[in-house]
């Protein structure tokens, strides 16, 4: 079951890749991981801002939006690894940055650009 549920997010993050680059982003890194946590996609949106990416699929509503599984803790947790991918890439401290979610609702793509800010 565990291996079903990880090909199938590989799939989705797959969907979104493909649906971001259709609108103009540049995805340079997937799965970046860490200690602090993991960030599905990397990517330098038409703005030219670095773009850290939450991928959340949900087949129904039975469990919720999947935008709703983006809660505090994950964006906590997504800022401090995305800090760390700054320091690790030498990236300068007033690189523009923002946090997208793309979320997956059966075969229907939204994408949230700066779904959230910083703590």
């Amino acid at each position: 079951m565990a291996g079903n549920k990880r090909l199938l997010g590989a799939q989705k993050e797959r969907a979104a890749e493909e649906y971001l680059k259709s609108r103009g982003f540049q995805v340079i890194d997937r799965n970046f991981s860490c200690r602090q946590g993991e960030i599905d996609l990397i990517a330098v949106s038409p703005e030219k801002e670095l773009a850290f990416i939450e991928v959340k699929y949900r087949s129904g509503v039975s469990c919720g939006l999947p935008e709703e599984a983006v809660d505090r803790k994950k964006q906590r947790k997504i800022q401090k690894t995305a800090r760390y991918y700054l320091f690790c890439h030498g990236c300068p401290e007033n690189t523009p940055c923002r946090y997208d979610v793309v979320c997956i609702l059966g075969n229907s793509i939204k994408l949230y650009e700066n779904a959230f800010g910083y703590f």
